[in-house]
This record gives C-alpha cells, sequence and structure tokens, in this order.
C-alpha cells in the first residue's frame, strides 16, 4: 500500500457550459481549455444514454457515481486526461440526460449499459475508471465483459455484501435525502465529499460545484432507484477471477465510504495496489487532483 500526504493548495477551474439548439443528436456544450465538446445521446438496449467522447490516445472510460452525471467531473481533470487519452464519459442509467425507464436498477445492468455504449461508440477495449457507485459498476464490467477492459482503476468504492463496512446511518441518510433547495442539497452533498476543513480553505469550489451539479440534477425517484442497486451489489467471491492490472484508490477520511472498503478490494482482486490519499475525502480525486492525475498516468502509461 502506499499512502500520500499531499501539501499543496490549488482552486478548482470551472468550465462553462450552456444549453442552446443544436442539431438532433447534439444537447448542449461544454467549454474545456476553450475546446467545445459535444454531447450526443445513442440508444443503447432499452435506453437512449447521453455521452461524450474527447481527446486522443488509448481509450479511457469514466465512469461516475451515484445520482451524478457528466457535469460532475473536475473540468481541468478532463482536460489533463483527454490530452493524453481518449476519453468517453456518460450519464448512467437515471442520472443526467440518460433514459430512466421503468423498473428496478442494478449494478449488472450499468455495466451492461457501459459495455453496449463502448460497442455503439467503436470501443473494442479500453482502460476503465470508475468512482463510487462507478467503481462498482467498473467491477462488474471486469467480471462480466472481462475481454472489454485492460487496466482498472477503482476510487472510492467496496464491493458490497456481507464485507461491506458501510458509512454511519446519519451520513446514509443524508446521501439520500433529497429535500431542500437545489443550493441546501448541494451544500449538504459537499460535507459528504469533502473534509470540512478543506471546504472552509476552498469557498470558490462550493460555487462552481453548484453551477455544474444543478444543470441536470437527478429525481428523488431515480436517485433512490440508484441507491438500492448499490445495496443489492457484491462481487467479493467473484474479485479473485480478476486477471486486469488494478489500482485501488481512496481518502484515509471517507465519510461515505470508508477506506476499509478499498483495503479489502485490494485483497480480493490478485496484484492490486493500493494507494490512499492522506487527509482526503470521498472526492479525494478532485481534493488532490494533480497527485492523482500523476498516479493514473503513471499506472496507464
Amino acid at each position: 500500500m502506499t499512502t500520500i500526504s499531499p501539501r499543496e493548495k490549488f482552486r478548482l477551474s470551472s468550465s462553462t457550459s450552456k444549453e442552446g439548439d443544436f442539431p438532433a443528436g447534439l444537447l448542449e456544450h461544454r467549454s474545456v481549455s476553450k475546446k467545445v465538446i459535444l454531447m450526443k445521446k445513442t440508444r443503447v438496449g432499452d435506453i437512449d444514454i447521453c455521452y461524450q467522447v474527447m481527446g486522443s490516445g488509448h481509450p479511457l472510460i469514466l465512469i461516475m457515481g451515484l445520482t451524478a452525471n457528466m457535469d460532475w467531473w473536475d473540468p481541468e481533470l478532463l482536460d489533463q486526461l483527454s490530452s493524453r487519452y481518449r476519453l468517453l464519459l456518460f450519464d448512467n442509467r437515471g442520472a443526467g440526460r440518460t433514459d430512466a425507464p421503468d423498473g428496478e436498477f442494478s449494478i449488472e445492468q450499468f455495466a451492461n449499459d457501459t459495455a453496449g455504449l463502448m460497442e455503439t461508440v467503436g470501443i473494442d477495449h479500453a482502460n476503465v475508471l470508475g468512482v463510487s457507485m462507478g467503481g462498482m459498476i467498473a467491477q462488474e464490467l471486469v467480471l462480466s465483459h472481462p475481454e472489454k477492459v485492460d487496466k482498472l482503476i477503482l476510487c472510492a468504492t467496496f464491493c458490497g455484501g456481507e464485507k461491506t463496512v458501510y458509512a454511519d446511518r446519519e451520513v446514509l441518510m443524508k446521501m439520500v435525502d433529497r429535500s431542500g433547495t437545489p443550493e441546501q442539497q448541494v451544500r449538504k452533498t459537499v460535507t459528504l465529499l469533502f473534509p470540512e476543513d478543506w471546504l472552509k480553505e476552498h469557498e470558490d469550489y462550493l460555487q462552481d460545484f453548484f453551477r455544474r451539479y444543478s444543470i441536470a440534477p437527478v429525481t428523488e425517484e431515480n436517485a433512490m432507484r440508484q441507491f438500492m442497486a448499490t445495496v443489492k451489489f457484491s462481487t467479493y467471491d467473484r474479485l479473485p477471477t480478476v486477471q486486469k492490472p488494478t489500482l485501488v484508490a481512496c481518502g484515509t477520511e471517507d465519510v461515505i465510504i470508508p477506506p476499509e472498503n478499498s483495503r479489502i478490494l485490494t485483497e480480493q482482486i490478485p496484484g492490486a495496489r493500493l494507494v490512499e490519499f492522506e487527509d482526503a475525502g470521498h472526492a479525494f480525486i478532485n481534493q488532490y487532483r494533480p497527485r492523482f492525475l500523476t498516479l493514473v498516468t503513471d499506472f496507464l502509461g
């Protein structure tokens, strides 16, 4: 296990995103380093998935977490990664601009959505990075569709089932509580994602996150359906069959998915490497972006 103790402080940059009228299939755009990136929709199975492709190089699939969508990715993180890799990012079933048909959600279903999207955009195989629930989807993807995964990065996630170390009840209640104004919801969310001391030093982050959070928020019904998918999810017994290079990373102060879960993953996946970011919360990839980028690029090459 490697422990990283980042000391540098930085400001998170924002991107601009505005709605407008676009040709069929094109939804809106955002600017990353002054480059316009179009969002598109495509049919995958029983849903239309909203997605983006940016950059060039070996493909890297980015999978977001519970209730989150593409707008939640740090624009500077995308900018740096897209300078080295061809990124595919998308809104999960029930989040953002992707469809949410009736019925229960499951992590297996999300993984099949991801595999289907890869095929639709012409990506046979890729490196995969999943955050939180996205890490659960990434686990299921490598187990159900191993031919599609080259290297695996699991961030702030768990294996589910009886081996899971869950958050405190108070944290769980905050996660599923969709009451209050959008601004109140954002403030509640960021207190779970980041340590209190870090937030006090980065007030600008709250404003930028509020802007991105407000673009395409999830409904209360879909938030609960996604949450229940994580409750029913379990890969623990199957993880020893993973035969892909795997990096596991987490923050030592994560209150949503405690770091013990990353240690369990590392023990179960043959040859997996664990990196813990000291004094970092659930959103450690944003909190210590430069260190995380170095970790990712060193691992992926």
